[in-house]
């Protein structure tokens, strides 16, 4: 089940940083000064970095095999679908305007989510011990 959780971050991490790709194209960064965005940086980075920060985690525990990392990374998931939750909502707020994100293809931000919900699961019954 850890191995199968590795699987399902790494292509929600593939997902993530193709909007990420998207939104800095089409201008998320400078938008205070030009096009709106509902994605501030501080919300995008900061999903970014703590999301790749659990895979760090997710890996190290992998390969060293200490049950409190998974709990570790299943915190940081938290707090990375807390943060997910809220761009999503603004995304979905920002569909009829011409923001950077509202050029999102639909399909890759419910695949992202789709996969980010399959890991916090997956995280969550390994750090649980279920399938062990």
């Amino acid at each position: 089940m850890a191995v199968a959780a590795l699987i399902t971050w790494l292509v929600t991490a593939v997902l993530g940083v193709s909007m990420l790709g998207m939104w800095l194209a089409g201008g998320g960064v400078r938008a205070a000064g030009g096009t709106p965005t509902r994605l501030v940086p501080p919300l995008i980075f900061g999903h970014f970095l703590l999301a790749a920060s659990g895979l760090v985690v997710w890996i190290i525990y992998l390969i060293v095999d200490k049950d409190a990392l998974t709990w570790v990374a299943f915190g940081l998931l938290v707090l990375v679908a807390t943060l997910g939750d809220v761009m999503f909502l603004r995304w979905r707020r920002s569909r009829a305007q011409s923001t950077p994100e509202a050029r999102f293809p639909v399909a890759l931000v419910y695949g992202h989510g789709l996969f980010a919900v399959t890991t916090v699961v997956l995280v969550l019954l390994t750090a649980l011990g279920v399938g062990e």
